[in-house]
């Protein structure tokens, strides 16, 4: 089944080389760079919520 024209949305939590973890956001096409460096992947995953949310709002 195919989205349409849906635009691709996608939330990333990933661990970096440093131990720390941080999100990338897949919005509207549009890849944003690597935020965060996190304790957990918890935090960096409650963050990313917040901050794709936002960017809802925005449109």
């Amino acid at each position: 089944m195919s989205t349409g024209n849906k635009p691709e949305t996608s939330v990333t939590v990933e661990k970096r080389q440093n131990g720390k973890w941080c999100f990338v956001i897949k919005y509207r096409g549009v890849t944003h760079p690597a935020q965060g460096n996190f304790s957990s992947m918890l935090q960096a995953q409650a963050v990313a919520q917040a901050a794709l949310k936002a960017l809802e709002r925005q449109g």
